[in-house]
């Protein structure tokens, strides 16, 4: 991201203030709900990253053996949450009442819309974590190679955690040591120190290396099976469902701009400034020389990508011709732009290296950040719409 060092500052404010800031959330909780958002994904970078937080910010390490280690409030999302990741259109106002159904395990309204919004941006960074090259078999640093040289320090995972990146390097060789441990026959659990103050059998229990280490232990460097359900669960083309389970989204009548920013900002407070500065930020990014090479406008590229990627969500623009989609985007630029934004784990070298010939990193990175935006746009608008038609039944 540091390649548009301005978009890079928007989306450290939002992830600050999704993770760390006041909100109607505890900490460990958004931590978790990340690792749930990551895992439909198999994002490991993510979840990894997101594991070593939870435990900073005081969580309890059982959760980390998976859902069904965790309080009933919170394993309740995980229909939402596999819907938004893989079919965001089937999502209804039944699974917002169900959550916040009073009772010992109910939601909040503002509980809810910071879940959702921590989701939709869980799902949407896995795709740019996939996109750019980060998650690969290489280790939990995930420098493998799709990920280009990248400009700067700065590191997405947290605005002053550099030191924190360079301990998950340092870790690779330890983590296999551990994967070979856990493969040998200890399996995913184990058993924790906390009476006499060590995690692993390894002392200074809040040292974020024994913290990690634990983490790893607890969940495998490669199965995060545990922290999901019903695997199978998977991105349909949405052209091809049945005609009476759903209607195509209409921009017209529920948008961010006049409908999702208002509701958003009133239940969680600002937070709707902040994304809606980072959608306006990627809109805003140069890409003459890209648009260049498509023979159009660069506000004409980015908008055929933006509306392309929620098309396959079901969400169209009244005012566009859609037959311009297939005049300004060959392809393999479709093919790949579709799997980062759909199936993000399905990415692989070979079809990144076909797509991203003709485009320097800087305008790879570009391509990438309008999938995240375009995504996680997608998902808001039917998490929001839903709970307006709840709010107003």
């Amino acid at each position: 991201m540091g390649y548009h060092p301005q978009y890079l500052d928007s989306f450290l404010k939002t992830q600050h203030y999704l993770m760390h800031m006041d909100g109607p959330l505890p900490f460990d909780c958004r931590h978790y709900i990340a690792i749930m958002a990551a895992a439909r994904h198999q994002c490991r970078y993510l979840v990894n990253l997101h594991v070593l937080q939870f435990l900073r910010a005081g969580g309890d390490p059982q959760w980390l053996r998976g859902l069904d280690f965790i309080p009933p409030k919170l394993r309740n999302l995980n229909e939402i949450n596999k819907i938004l990741a893989h079919r965001p259109w089937l999502i209804t106002k039944e699974h917002i009442e169900k959550l916040l159904k009073i009772s010992e395990w109910s939601w909040s309204l503002a509980e809810l819309v910071h879940a959702v919004v921590l989701l939709a941006h869980c799902h949407a960074l896995a795709s740019f974590v996939f996109g750019c090259g980060c998650e690969q078999d290489e280790g939990l640093g995930g420098r493998g190679s799709l990920k280009p040289s990248s400009p700067g320090n700065q590191c997405f995972c947290e605005a002053t955690s550099l030191d924190s990146c360079m301990e998950l390097d340092s870790l690779r060789e330890r983590m296999q040591l551990l994967q070979q441990d856990r493969e040998e026959g200890e399996g995913q659990g184990v058993e924790v120190g906390v009476q006499d103050g060590s995690w692993y059998g390894i002392p200074g229990c809040c040292s974020p290396i024994s913290i990690l280490i634990f983490s790893v232990r607890v969940t495998g460097a490669t199965n995060l099976a545990c922290y999901m359900q019903d695997p199978d669960f998977g991105y349909q083309d949405f052209a091809r469902r049945d005609e009476d389970q759903t209607q195509v989204f209409r921009v017209q009548d529920y948008s961010w701009e006049d409908h999702g920013f208002s509701l958003v900002n009133r239940l969680y407070s600002d937070i709707g400034h902040l994304l809606d500065e980072k959608f306006r930020m990627v809109d805003g990014l140069q890409s003459s020389a890209m648009a260049k090479r498509q023979g159009c406008e660069p506000s004409v590229f980015k908008r055929g990508i933006w509306n392309y990627i929620h098309c396959m969500f079901g969400i169209r623009y009244d005012d566009y011709d859609y037959a311009e989609v297939n005049q300004l985007l060959e392809r393999m630029l479709k093919v790949y732009i579709k799997t980062v934004t759909c199936y993000p784990e399905k990415t692989n070298p070979e079809m990144f290296d076909r797509f991203w010939k003709q485009f320097k990193h800087s305008e790879k990175v570009h391509v990438n950040l309008l999938i995240l935006e375009a995504r996680m746009q997608a998902e808001l608008l039917y998490a929001l719409q839903a709970i307006t038609q709840y709010m107003i039944s």
